[in-house]
């Protein structure tokens, strides 16, 4: 199967992709790497009037530092954030779910944006981005915004965008000092999506104490799924209860 006939934009600047937004409405999709906006387009389970390409718009592939703080514009690769050794360095929840995300091709596309905004709850980048407390820059015709990354899913394949926004940037904040990240995933084969995927955060305090324990899913829930607060100790049965409700 292949897509319905649609318009097609390209546009070179941030005003003249989100005016086309604000002109078709609904009837408009957004364009960046496409890895899962192409096989909804073939298989007709998205039928856009129009596909706004924002891969030329200036300024959306940028991957800026500042102190603590990495901003990630809409169009910047995955396979870039990969390969960045200050991602790996500071990022470390970042640094590990990536290179599981689908093989090379798919990441020399696949953009960050896209897959926060495709809303996969087995998807191991909105379950990244909530753990992490990112902040996703939402743009329209009518202005800017912020919204937190835990708000921004609201059910599988649903966010909190409206109708005619645009995500330009996500920011994450590099953990504090004493804090260990992780993420483990299991899935049929390589490059599949998780079957189950945790992001994991704990926080020590300067005599060795837990301070601060976190612990977020992916493939169990709508979208992704915290578990509730907890003592350190009760975080994993916790979490393997929630889980095991989640299937009944």
């Amino acid at each position: 199967m292949k897509p319905i006939a649609f318009d097609y934009a390209r546009p070179r600047e941030l005003g003249e992709a989100l005016a086309c937004l604000a002109r078709h409405g609904d009837d408009a999709r957004v364009l960046a790497g496409g890895q899962s906006l192409a096989p909804m387009l073939n298989l007709r389970k998205v039928r856009p009037g129009l596909l706004v390409d924002v891969n030329d718009v200036a300024g959306l592939d940028g991957l800026r530092y500042e102190g603590r703080t990495l901003e990630v514009g809409a169009t910047v690769r995955q396979r870039r954030l990969e390969l960045d050794p200050l991602v790996r360095a500071r990022f470390p929840l970042l640094a590990d779910a990536i290179p599981l995300i689908g093989r090379i091709p798919i990441r020399n596309r696949g953009t960050l944006a896209g897959s926060l905004v495709h809303a996969d709850p087995a998807a191991e980048l909105p379950t990244v981005a909530v753990a992490s407390g990112a902040e996703l820059t939402v743009a329209s015709a009518h202005g800017a915004r912020t919204v937190a990354a835990e708000r921004f899913f609201t059910g599988r394949h649903r966010t909190a965008l409206a109708t005619g926004e645009l995500v330009t940037a996500v920011r994450f904040t590099a953990p504090p000092p004493r804090t260990g990240q992780a993420w483990v995933e299991s899935s049929r084969r390589y490059a599949d999506l998780a079957l189950v995927g945790v992001a994991c955060e704990v926080t020590l305090t300067g005599d060795g104490d837990v301070e601060r324990a976190a612990v977020v899913c992916a493939g169990v829930a709508e979208r992704p799924w915290r578990a509730p607060a907890a003592s350190y100790d009760e975080l994993p049965r916790a979490a393997a209860e929630q889980c095991a409700a989640a299937d009944d």
